[in-house]
């Protein structure tokens, strides 16, 4: 008989990967899915996918370049780099060189190679989005939370980042902003980015500005870091969220000309891993950064449904005893259960995912608990995502003149609704 030998495959695991599972959003939707399928009635709450059709004339702009087949150019199609491009300076009132735009299969995959390839410190707000963490390490990179405040709408504070650059200000670093922010709906006004923009040049640090649902502030007046820190920002954007395109996989980086020598080293870790972004979704993308009054029209109709279901959100989850911060964009909020805690350690709840996991046993709504999201186990945050309704029969059901109101809601996103108010219910006993 063959010699047994002495370690487990497992025992050949990259120490940065061992006891890492799966993505905390796609194994709630997963879980999901499966709960469904044994006949359980299921409110999603716990995956952030866009409710929305993607619009029509990107839908058509994909259907018409089906036969694109050849390998793009590694750093993306040029037309879309110069869409990219005009997209940004109509916004933004910003201009980056269109060969310092590199497209990438997600801005997820994209981020992932921002820190494998500047070698500097992650700092990140806690609370943060599920993947900034396990990336750094999954890479090895040094990771630093930065406490934040509810009344600050969980967002990074010029005084604390420079507190921490302080210890140590010679250092590399790399700051992770996302906003609207994932989970909190956070959203920064321009004189808060101009005080973090401030911070972060004198200490050199490096801004990845996360702008994924830029497009879904609640006012439509998103402003970008970049208007006050050009020449050490990287804006990161693409389809999934505003535009409703998350299965799609299309994202791009948009690089200062101070900053073409990450851009450029980025590239070649492209060219070895992804080789290029898919040719069809490249030529739709264009459609979709271009100028288009039905996207702006489609646009401004999701902004008044999302801000109307986070407002009702907001208050249900208020009212039953929640500390949450009022969200200004995209479609998530951040409840925090602790003024609670008592009554839920006497039901046998004491902590964020026991919480969970107990909504969804006795009420069927999924969320996802605060630890994945940088948060103590022994707290009370859960992420709520309000996406669980058609996003199309909602769209073509509201008009310039009629409000979204509670009616509105109930009739075409009641499920949302249905589940806050099971929550609410929940907490009452």
């Amino acid at each position: 008989m063959p010699e047994s030998h002495p370690n487990a495959p497992r025992d050949y695991l990259n120490l940065n990967i061992r006891g890492m599972g799966p993505s905390a959003t796609l194994a709630i939707n997963a879980r999901s899915a499966a709960l469904a399928a044994e006949g359980r009635k299921i409110y999603r709450m716990g995956l952030g996918q866009s409710p929305f059709p993607v619009p029509d004339p990107v839908v058509a702009a994909l259907r018409e370049n089906a036969h694109q087949k050849a390998y793009l150019p590694v750093r993306g199609l040029p037309e879309l780099h110069r869409a990219i491009g005009g997209y940004l300076k109509r916004t933004q009132g910003i201009e980056y060189p269109e060969s310092h735009i590199l497209v990438g299969p997600g801005t997820k995959e994209l981020m992932f190679i921002v820190q494998l390839t500047y070698y500097g410190e992650l700092v990140i707000p806690n609370p943060s989005w599920v993947s900034y963490a396990p990336q750094a390490r999954i890479i090895g990179r040094h990771l630093q939370w930065l406490p934040t405040r509810p009344e600050t709408g969980h967002g990074v504070t010029p005084a604390v980042l420079d507190a921490h650059c302080r210890l140590d200000p010679d250092r590399p670093r790399l700051l992770i902003l996302n906003y609207p922010g994932n989970p909190s709906g956070t959203a920064y006004e321009a004189d808060q980015l101009a005080e973090i923009a401030e911070v972060a040049r004198r200490y050199r640090v490096l801004v990845l500005s996360d702008e994924i649902y830029g497009g879904l502030r609640f006012d439509g007046a998103h402003v970008s870091i970049a208007r006050f820190y050009p020449e050490g920002t990287i804006i990161s954007d693409g389809l999934s969220k505003w535009c409703g395109a998350g299965g799609w996989r299309v994202g791009a980086l948009a690089f200062p000309e101070e900053l073409d020598w990450l851009a450029k080293a980025m590239a070649v870790v492209a060219s070895e891993t992804f080789t290029s972004t898919s040719a069809p979704i490249q030529y739709a993308a264009v459609r979709g950064f271009s100028p288009d009054p039905e996207i702006d029209r489609y646009l401004d109709r999701s902004r008044r449904i999302l801000a109307a279901l986070s407002g009702f959100a907001f208050r249900t989850l208020t009212a039953c005893g929640a500390d949450v911060c009022e969200p200004k964009g995209a479609f998530y909020l951040f409840p925090d259960f602790g003024n609670l805690s008592e009554t839920l350690n006497r039901r046998g709840v004491h902590s964020g995912a026991e919480l969970c996991e107990r909504l969804l046993e006795d009420t069927g709504v999924a969320t996802l608990p605060g630890d994945v999201f940088g948060r103590a186990a022994n707290e009370f945050f859960m992420r709520l995502a309000t996406v669980d309704f058609d996003g199309a029969a909602a769209l073509a059901a509201l008009d310039d003149e009629r409000p979204v109101d509670e009616t509105f809601l109930r009739d075409h996103c009641g499920s949302v609704v249905t589940a806050l108010e099971r929550i609410a219910d929940w907490m009452a006993g």
